[in-house]
């Protein structure tokens, strides 16, 4: 398995220029909110336990496999994240959540296309899929190197 390191250098080749940044900045979070989104809307399961929740848990599993200190915070991110999806799930009839789920989703893609068209680099998951989880991970290591945290027992973030 790659190391956690690895893995955050070979996502920032393609995201160097801070146009790009910036819209991942933007575009990311609302693509994990409206995945949590679709995910609660699956027709199973009840509050705790669901499409989204267990999406949440297994993500988390993997993240904690790369860095457990990147997934304290992944935690906090996920949950309130989780409770944005689960609040839109609860209190808008379903297809009007799925319906702001799904474009919220597209116009957050949108965005991340046009900050890789500016990059001059195709996004990272054409290369891997698993990029696709890399990616929060990428914005939340950098908010540590920000502040002087450590990613792993070795090194402070960087990229």
């Amino acid at each position: 398995m790659k190391s956690i390191q690895t893995w955050l250098d070979d996502y920032s080749v393609s995201h160097r220029n801070p146009v790009n940044k910036k819209l991942h900045w933007t575009c990311v979070p609302p693509i994990v909110l409206s995945a949590f989104g679709m995910l609660r809307a699956l027709p199973f399961g009840d509050a705790a336990i669901n499409g989204a929740s267990i999406a949440a848990v297994l993500v988390l599993i993997y993240y904690t496999m790369l860095s457990w200190r990147l997934t304290l915070g992944m935690v906090g991110i996920f949950a309130l994240l989780y409770f944005i999806a689960d609040y839109s799930f609860t209190h808008l009839a379903t297809n009007v959540h799925l319906g702001l789920m799904i474009a919220i989703f597209v116009v957050a893609w949108i965005g991340q296309f046009v900050g890789h068209k500016i990059e001059g680099a195709k996004p990272s998951f054409f290369k891997d899929l698993q990029f696709l989880l890399i990616g929060p991970l990428w914005l939340l290591a950098d908010l540590y190197r920000h502040l002087h945290l450590g990613i792993d027992d070795r090194r402070v973030a960087h990229g």
